[in-house]
């Protein structure tokens, strides 16, 4: 008998979609409706008062946002990294950490961090007179450490399943081509798993951002907390409300378009 051959057509990837949808059309239309009646009906006679005090609450949100994120980002790569490679002591280890951030809310984390053990170095005279006390005494160090903890709890899960993720006739490619573990490490494997982990990666970067508020509980002057004393100065609830929710807007939008341009300059046959 005759073996008959089966030929399997090649994947054609799905065109573009189209910028101006009409489901895309018709929200514009309703947000710049939105905009149009905020702008005509509420009282915005005091923006140009606050105006600087909102780019410099603007400047620190971002610089919270990506210093965190960055920090936070390699702190889990090698959270990642030592789950799927052992040994299997520092896997543990791992493992606890990221369930345990993960488990327990960011706000609690803030407050045992500041109120906590901020408390506790003031304790000692050795801290305070330490060249450290003058940072150590302020609220953005551990603003700082709660938010790259918890970023780097969350993305060292999705970096574990990255790296296991990359197909392992790659890396016994690599060992054949005589290439060390280093230089497969940071030409094959870990680009591989970051290309699998960058839709997610741009999720936890806009979650990341939406944190940043939780900051203001401890006095760090942020976006938030600029517009909360915005509101009590003014007596207004609604106008610095929008405009707080259109500032995260833009910058989550940013963001977005920011990962979609990376996701689109890094080649996709194979991934």
């Amino acid at each position: 008998m005759s073996e008959t051959k089966i030929t399997m057509p090649a994947y054609v990837p799905p065109p573009p979609r189209r910028l101006l949808e009409p489901h895309r059309i018709f929200l514009l239309a309703v947000f710049a409706g939105i905009v149009f009646c905020a702008i005509w009906f509420l009282r915005w006679d005091w923006l140009p008062k606050y105006q600087w005090k909102l780019l410099h609450g603007i400047w620190e949100t971002l610089f919270l946002l990506f210093s965190t994120a960055a920090v936070g980002f390699l702190l889990a790569i090698g959270l990642g990294l030592v789950q799927v490679t052992g040994p299997r002591p520092l896997a543990w280890l791992a493992r606890g950490f990221c369930t345990l951030i993960r488990g327990t809310p960011l706000l609690l984390q803030l407050w045992l961090l500041y109120y906590g053990l901020g408390s506790v170095f003031a304790q000692y005279p050795e801290i305070r007179q330490s060249m450290f006390w003058p940072y150590l005494r302020q609220a953005w160090p551990y603003g700082f450490t709660a938010l790259m903890l918890s970023f780097a709890a969350y993305e060292g899960e999705v970096m574990r399943g990255a790296f296991a993720g990359v197909p392992r006739g790659e890396l016994e490619a690599a060992r054949a081509f005589g290439m060390g573990r280093f230089t497969m490490f940071h030409r094959i494997w870990l680009p591989r798993a970051i290309y699998r982990a960058l839709p997610t990666l741009s999720g936890e970067t806009v979650l990341q951002l939406k944190s940043t508020p939780l900051v203001a509980t401890i006095t760090v002057v942020d976006v938030y907390a600029i517009i909360s004393r915005v509101r009590q100065d003014t007596y207004l609830t609604y106008e610095p409300l929008l405009l707080l929710a259109l500032i995260y807007m833009c910058l989550t939008g940013i963001l977005v378009l920011l990962f979609r341009f990376l996701e689109n300059r890094i080649p996709s046959r194979g991934a």
